[in-house]
């Protein structure tokens, strides 16, 4: 990137790591989604034990009592482990940050938001390789997914989020990367490949939302490839070996622990986490209409911001903006596929837009499927494709600008400014108005 890049980038990232490290020192202890959980997996592991997941380590009750007493000294967060089905790469990350800081929450939360500052920063490579003749698009990219209020918030927990989303970014970065390449076979090719692989691997290692990242990856070695069967052999196992060696590790140790081939710990998930409200449930109680409105509704609000434990949404006259400006994007994307500028962003842009859009697809398919089984109406959960959506803000939003930006050609570079003005400004009144009065 040029130098220009470069003092952009550092300067949402500056603004980033102030509004962040507000949220992190701010929002009161365990007042982000399943907190207190994700904190004691690193616990287990500074203390020599990694976790397994077993019954009772879920209570819906006792949830339900902790969460709305407000976590109240008297008790105790400690039976909260019901994510020690998880992936460890994050929690073995964050255990010297426990061990030199005396199990600070602050600390640990300070440290995921540092790994979010790398999914911002590759928010904003990732749009300027899609798009690299216009800088304002990456800019506005990188603005939106720093400082969403939701995002921001789970960006300050402890969670391991924040790794998942920055090992998404550096997938499709590479991927995009390897568009550019003319020969695959190349040192540079190779090398890239290699690197594709490592950090699927560290994804299998993570979370199980980076496995959407899998097939996209696939799909575009067999785009590239097709036709070249020794080159598609030679290509996948540089690609995707060293991302199987990686998820063996886990593969295999979640074979030895959980019975059968319980590969992805998710069964003895599933098996302990009794009580959490299901679907079918709901749908016996307010009708298939009620249910699909308030999953509509749900996933809207706690898209851009319903805090603490979904517990502390903010006024109508909040969301009704964001409503408004939603469609404002939605409108604006429409405009752009219809009126198209030539030329096109880069030669790869039929490919480039085709991993973006998997990547959203694969997301929000992931999320309706696992909401047809558990109420689980959380926006959160289309982070994983957070980047491809804020590409697709900053375009909507860029075609409302366009008409007017051959006579004005400084709105379009203003764009990412007045929109961190805006969104930075619903973060502090957020944090300042609603988080903190609610949830202390």
């Amino acid at each position: 990137m040029k130098r220009t890049d470069g003092l952009i980038l550092s300067c949402i990232l500056l603004v980033y790591l102030f509004v962040g490290t507000l949220y992190a020192a701010y929002t009161p202890a365990w007042q982000a989604p399943d907190e207190p959980a994700h904190y004691n997996y690193v616990r287990q592991l500074a203390a020599g034990k990694l976790p397994v997941i077993e019954n009772g380590d879920y209570d819906q009750k006792y949830i339900e009592t902790i969460v709305g007493s407000r976590f109240d000294p008297q008790y105790s967060v400690a039976p909260l482990t019901y994510e020690d089905w998880q992936p460890p790469l994050y929690y073995l990350l964050q255990t010297p940050v426990y061990w030199l800081s005396g199990g600070s929450l602050l600390a640990l939360r300070l440290f995921s938001m540092l790994l979010g500052a790398g999914v911002v920063a590759l928010a904003y490579g990732v749009a300027r390789r899609v798009f690299p003749e216009q800088r304002w698009v990456a800019a506005t990219t990188a603005v939106f997914v720093a400082f969403l209020p939701q995002h921001l918030t789970m960006l300050a927990s402890v969670n391991n989020d924040s790794l998942a989303e920055l090992l998404i970014g550096g997938i499709l970065w590479v991927l995009l990367g390897l568009l550019e390449i003319g020969d695959w076979r190349s040192e540079i090719g190779r090398k890239r490949l290699v690197t594709l692989g490592v950090l699927l691997g560290l994804g299998f290692l993570t979370k199980a939302m980076v496995y959407l990242l899998a097939p996209v990856a696939g799909l575009v070695v067999l785009w590239r490839c097709w036709g070249k069967w020794g080159e598609l052999v030679q290509t996948a196992v540089l690609a995707f070996a060293p991302a199987l060696l990686l998820g063996l590790l886990l593969w295999g140790r979640n074979i030895i622990v959980y019975d059968g081939l319980d590969i992805m710990a998710s069964a003895a998930h599933n098996s302990v986490v009794v009580g959490q409200p299901r679907t079918a449930e709901w749908v016996a109680k307010y009708g298939v209409d009620g249910t699909l409105s308030r999953f509509a509704t749900t996933t809207f609000n706690s898209f851009w911001g319903q805090f603490g434990w979904m517990a502390v949404p903010m006024p109508r006259w909040v969301y009704a903006p964001l409503t408004l400006f939603t469609l404002l994007v939605l409108i604006g994307l429409l405009i752009h596929w219809r009126h198209k500028p030539a030329p096109l962003p880069n030669p790869q842009s039929p490919i480039s837009n085709l991993i973006l859009f998997l990547t959203l697809a694969l997301t929000l398919t992931l999320y309706l499927g696992y909401n047809l089984v558990f109420v689980q109406h959380q926006g959160r959960y289309l982070f994983p494709a957070l980047i491809p959506i804020g590409i697709g803000v900053a375009l909507g939003l860029g075609s409302w600008l366009r008409p007017f930006s051959n006579r004005w050609p400084i709105l379009l570079t203003l764009l990412p400014l007045g929109l961190a003005l805006a969104l930075v400004g619903l973060d502090l009144f957020a944090l300042f108005r609603f988080i903190i009065p609610n949830l202390t």
